[in-house]
């Protein structure tokens, strides 16, 4: 039997990197090699205990067990209102500008369907979270990139984007604190995002993940601050990073109630929302969880992240000390990002992910996360020393 040719779009798409580390991984595993994982950011603590026990308790209701609802319950639609104004002094409207996600995967994606055409543009980072190019991709539109440069702080020029791409972007994608780089900006660059998107009538789609993962005193803005950025803007908030909830899929899109009822209207015909109980216990994380807990979550990753860096020169790396999110991303000295991270893994049999996976730029680097266990991170740093040394 033959199976028909696959959609052109599926033929526009890199197989997902995760999905072939993740595959080498276990083949290396299934010969008896331990494999030690900084290459993805998947927080290795748990939420607190009374959040688990909250979706426990609301998962033997049986009440929660039917359709939850397109727009997710009121409860959690207010308590990330109040989250907002609480963390950012932002009003939001619950019922038109907040829209639960399916983790902020899903809605970046589902994002790109709802605003983009074949002929239509994004601006995207050059370096930068895979989904960005690939929803701009599976909708058929194009991407022009922007350059990302260590020398520039990571940051897009925006004056030097072309009259005739401007004249067909919609999109503008940002993301600080950033994956891959833990590049940080101030609310100064996204007044100049929101300047951009109002000349341009385009949309800003500021990717906020890493928001509340923070070191050494800075605390990261919100476009959402600025006054009437909301017309403009969506931002996509995640409960994976900041609660330690990656695996429950938790998330929503904030900001333009327009931009969010398309987004609905493509999201109502692809999925039916979230198990009501994860509701249930996400309003408990936005509630209780406080900023001491964070504070002494991010102090774990902050002396993480300081062991990591000592070692850098030892195992042929250089980086800027991160003031945010998961990731150190570090050059190599000698070779470049993708060989670096091959010789790593079958080497030292320590996992790092690629720089060139996210994106162009990103060729000469590879991102080391800080979200593993202390006494593994020490392990696979003495394996990277002793590989890079006998080489």
């Amino acid at each position: 039997m033959t199976l028909p040719a696959p959609a052109d779009r599926i033929q526009k798409i890199p197989r997902y990197f995760f999905d072939i580390i993740n595959e080498e991984i276990r083949i290396m595993q299934k010969q008896g090699i331990d494999i030690f994982r900084l290459d993805i950011g998947n927080p290795d603590l748990p939420p607190p205990d009374f959040v688990v026990d909250a979706l426990e308790n609301a998962a033997r209701n049986p009440r929660n067990h039917g359709y939850s609802g397109y727009r997710g319950t009121a409860a959690f639609r207010q308590a990330v209102a109040r989250y907002y104004q609480r963390r950012f002094g932002v009003e939001l409207n619950p019922d038109t500008q907040i829209l639960p996600l399916i983790g902020s995967k899903e809605g970046i994606v589902n994002f790109c369907f709802a605003y983009l055409d074949k002929g239509d543009v994004a601006l995207v980072p050059d370096i930068g979270y895979p989904a960005y190019a690939a929803g701009v991709s599976l909708a058929g539109a194009e991407s022009h990139w922007l350059p990302m440069r260590a020398e520039t702080g990571f940051l897009p020029d925006f004056s030097k984007i072309p009259a005739d791409v401007l004249q067909r972007a919609k999109l503008v994608w940002t993301n600080y604190p950033n994956n891959p780089t833990g590049a940080t900006v101030g609310l100064d660059f996204y007044g100049h995002a929101l300047e951009l998107c109002a000349a341009n009538n385009m949309i800003l789609c500021a990717d906020n993940p890493y928001v509340d993962i923070t070191y050494d005193d800075y605390v990261a803005p919100s476009p959402l601050q600025l006054p009437g950025a909301a017309e403009y803007t969506v931002e996509f908030m995640s409960f994976s990073k900041t609660f330690n909830m990656a695996g429950w899929r938790l998330g929503a899109a904030v900001g333009s109630a327009e931009a969010l009822d398309r987004l609905l209207q493509v999201k109502s015909n692809v999925d039916s929302g979230h198990f009501a109980a994860i509701y249930e216990a996400g309003v408990v994380a936005i509630d209780n969880i406080s900023d001491e807990w964070l504070k002494e979550r991010n102090a774990i990753y902050q002396r993480r992240r300081d062991k990591i860096m000592a070692v850098l020169p030892e195992i042929g790396l250089s980086a800027e000390t991160p003031r945010a999110s998961l990731y150190i991303w570090a050059q190599a000295q000698e070779m470049d990002g993708n060989q670096y991270v091959q010789e790593a893994l079958h080497k030292a049999h320590v996992s790092l992910a690629p720089g060139g996976a996210y994106g162009p730029g990103g060729e000469p680097y590879v991102r080391i996360s800080v979200s593993v266990p202390d006494t593994r991170l020490e392990v696979a740093l003495e394996q990277l020393k002793s590989w890079y040394r006998n080489r």
